[in-house]
Protein backbone atom coordinates (compact mmCIF):
# COMPACT_ATOMS: atom_id res chain seq x y z
CA UNK A 1 0.00 0.00 0.00
CA UNK A 2 1.52 3.32 -1.03
CA UNK A 3 0.97 6.64 0.69
CA UNK A 4 -2.26 8.30 -0.32
CA UNK A 5 -2.31 11.83 -1.68
CA UNK A 6 -4.20 14.46 0.30
CA UNK A 7 -7.56 15.32 -1.25
CA UNK A 8 -7.46 18.06 -3.85
CA UNK A 9 -10.58 19.07 -5.82
CA UNK A 10 -8.38 19.93 -8.81
CA UNK A 11 -6.66 16.53 -8.80
CA UNK A 12 -10.02 14.77 -8.30
CA UNK A 13 -11.47 16.64 -11.27
CA UNK A 14 -8.45 15.68 -13.41
CA UNK A 15 -8.85 12.01 -12.44
CA UNK A 16 -12.57 12.11 -13.22
CA UNK A 17 -11.93 13.71 -16.63
CA UNK A 18 -9.24 11.15 -17.46
CA UNK A 19 -11.49 8.20 -16.56
CA UNK A 20 -14.37 9.62 -18.60
CA UNK A 21 -11.99 9.94 -21.56
CA UNK A 22 -10.87 6.31 -21.12
CA UNK A 23 -14.50 5.17 -20.88
CA UNK A 24 -15.38 7.15 -24.02
CA UNK A 25 -12.49 5.53 -25.89
CA UNK A 26 -13.75 2.10 -24.88
CA UNK A 27 -17.57 2.53 -24.90
CA UNK A 28 -18.03 5.43 -27.28
CA UNK A 29 -20.50 8.11 -26.24
CA UNK A 30 -21.95 5.82 -23.54
CA UNK A 31 -18.69 6.30 -21.67
CA UNK A 32 -19.63 9.89 -20.89
CA UNK A 33 -22.30 8.88 -18.38
CA UNK A 34 -22.79 6.46 -15.51
CA UNK A 35 -20.74 3.80 -17.32
CA UNK A 36 -17.61 5.66 -16.19
CA UNK A 37 -18.58 5.68 -12.50
CA UNK A 38 -16.76 2.53 -11.35
CA UNK A 39 -13.47 3.43 -13.05
CA UNK A 40 -13.73 6.92 -11.53
CA UNK A 41 -14.32 5.53 -8.03
CA UNK A 42 -11.36 3.16 -8.44
CA UNK A 43 -9.08 5.99 -9.61
CA UNK A 44 -10.08 8.22 -6.69
CA UNK A 45 -9.54 5.43 -4.16
CA UNK A 46 -6.21 4.47 -5.72
CA UNK A 47 -5.05 8.09 -5.47
CA UNK A 48 -6.54 9.24 -2.15
CA UNK A 49 -6.72 5.90 -0.29
CA UNK A 50 -10.53 6.22 -0.13
CA UNK A 51 -13.32 7.98 -2.02
CA UNK A 52 -13.62 11.37 -0.31
CA UNK A 53 -17.11 12.73 0.27
CA UNK A 54 -15.97 16.00 -1.33
CA UNK A 55 -15.53 14.16 -4.63
CA UNK A 56 -19.14 12.93 -4.84
CA UNK A 57 -20.61 16.22 -6.15
CA UNK A 58 -17.82 16.42 -8.73
CA UNK A 59 -18.61 12.90 -9.96
CA UNK A 60 -22.36 13.58 -10.03
CA UNK A 61 -21.95 16.78 -12.01
CA UNK A 62 -19.55 15.28 -14.56
CA UNK A 63 -21.70 12.18 -15.12
CA UNK A 64 -25.01 14.05 -14.98
CA UNK A 65 -26.38 11.85 -12.20
CA UNK A 66 -27.53 12.63 -8.68
CA UNK A 67 -25.25 12.55 -5.64
CA UNK A 68 -27.58 9.84 -4.32
CA UNK A 69 -26.77 7.72 -7.38
CA UNK A 70 -23.05 8.09 -6.72
CA UNK A 71 -23.48 7.36 -3.01
CA UNK A 72 -25.58 4.28 -3.86
CA UNK A 73 -22.88 2.80 -6.08
CA UNK A 74 -20.19 3.69 -3.55
CA UNK A 75 -22.03 1.98 -0.69
CA UNK A 76 -23.07 -1.06 -2.74
CA UNK A 77 -19.50 -2.15 -3.50
CA UNK A 78 -17.84 -3.03 -0.20
CA UNK A 79 -14.27 -2.63 -1.42
CA UNK A 80 -14.73 1.12 -1.80
CA UNK A 81 -13.80 3.01 1.36
CA UNK A 82 -15.52 6.25 2.31
CA UNK A 83 -12.88 7.00 4.93
CA UNK A 84 -9.22 6.11 5.14
CA UNK A 85 -8.99 2.46 6.18
CA UNK A 86 -6.83 1.43 9.08
CA UNK A 87 -3.37 0.04 8.48
CA UNK A 88 -4.63 -3.56 8.49
CA UNK A 89 -7.92 -4.88 7.10
CA UNK A 90 -9.20 -8.23 8.37
CA UNK A 91 -11.91 -9.73 6.18
CA UNK A 92 -13.82 -12.50 7.92
CA UNK A 93 -15.82 -14.97 5.84
CA UNK A 94 -19.44 -15.13 6.97
CA UNK A 95 -20.72 -17.54 4.30
CA UNK A 96 -22.49 -20.78 5.24
CA UNK A 97 -19.49 -23.12 5.08
CA UNK A 98 -17.44 -20.88 7.34
CA UNK A 99 -20.42 -20.42 9.68
CA UNK A 100 -20.72 -24.20 9.96
CA UNK A 101 -17.04 -24.54 10.84
CA UNK A 102 -17.07 -21.92 13.60
CA UNK A 103 -16.95 -18.57 11.83
CA UNK A 104 -19.77 -17.13 13.92
CA UNK A 105 -17.88 -18.02 17.11
CA UNK A 106 -14.82 -16.22 15.74
CA UNK A 107 -16.91 -13.15 14.88
CA UNK A 108 -18.44 -13.11 18.38
CA UNK A 109 -14.99 -13.58 19.93
CA UNK A 110 -13.51 -10.68 17.94
CA UNK A 111 -16.35 -8.48 19.21
CA UNK A 112 -16.19 -9.49 22.88
CA UNK A 113 -12.43 -10.00 23.31
CA UNK A 114 -11.14 -7.23 21.05
CA UNK A 115 -14.04 -4.83 20.46
CA UNK A 116 -13.80 -5.48 16.72
CA UNK A 117 -17.19 -5.31 15.03
CA UNK A 118 -17.97 -5.54 11.29
CA UNK A 119 -17.20 -2.28 9.50
CA UNK A 120 -15.43 -1.06 12.62
CA UNK A 121 -11.86 -0.21 13.51
CA UNK A 122 -9.93 -0.67 16.72
CA UNK A 123 -6.42 0.74 16.71
CA UNK A 124 -4.62 -0.46 13.61
CA UNK A 125 -7.17 -3.12 12.58
CA UNK A 126 -10.46 -2.86 10.69
CA UNK A 127 -12.91 -5.76 10.41
CA UNK A 128 -15.04 -6.36 7.33
CA UNK A 129 -17.52 -9.13 6.60
CA UNK A 130 -17.14 -10.96 3.30
CA UNK A 131 -19.33 -13.71 1.92
CA UNK A 132 -16.91 -16.28 0.52
CA UNK A 133 -13.17 -16.33 0.16
CA UNK A 134 -13.18 -19.57 -1.84
CA UNK A 135 -11.54 -21.54 0.96
CA UNK A 136 -14.65 -23.38 2.17
CA UNK A 137 -12.97 -26.72 2.89
CA UNK A 138 -10.53 -25.09 5.31
CA UNK A 139 -12.88 -22.69 7.13
CA UNK A 140 -13.36 -20.61 8.95
CA UNK A 141 -11.46 -18.43 6.52
CA UNK A 142 -10.16 -14.91 6.79
CA UNK A 143 -8.11 -12.56 4.66
CA UNK A 144 -5.74 -10.05 6.21
CA UNK A 145 -3.92 -7.53 4.06
CA UNK A 146 -4.35 -9.87 1.09
CA UNK A 147 -3.11 -13.03 2.87
CA UNK A 148 -5.60 -15.91 3.02
CA UNK A 149 -5.88 -17.62 6.42
CA UNK A 150 -7.41 -21.09 6.89
CA UNK A 151 -8.74 -22.63 10.09
CA UNK A 152 -9.10 -19.13 11.55
CA UNK A 153 -10.32 -19.94 15.05
CA UNK A 154 -10.46 -17.87 18.24
CA UNK A 155 -6.81 -18.50 19.18
CA UNK A 156 -5.65 -17.61 15.68
CA UNK A 157 -7.75 -14.43 15.90
CA UNK A 158 -6.15 -13.51 19.24
CA UNK A 159 -2.64 -14.03 17.90
CA UNK A 160 -3.36 -12.10 14.71
CA UNK A 161 -4.93 -9.12 16.44
CA UNK A 162 -2.04 -8.95 18.93
CA UNK A 163 0.50 -9.08 16.09
CA UNK A 164 -1.29 -6.46 13.99
CA UNK A 165 -1.87 -4.07 16.87
CA UNK A 166 1.80 -4.24 17.78
CA UNK A 167 3.18 -4.17 14.24
CA UNK A 168 5.03 -1.13 12.99
CA UNK A 169 3.80 0.59 9.82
Amino acid sequence: MHAAAPFSPRLADELIAAEIAHARDFYGEDGSGPTAMLPILHALQRTFGHVPAEALPLIAERLNVSKADVRGVLSFYHDFHQAMPSRHVLKLCRAEACQASGGERVAAHLATAHGLHPDGTIGRVSLENVYCLGNCALGPAALVDGELLAGFDESAADALVARLQGAQA
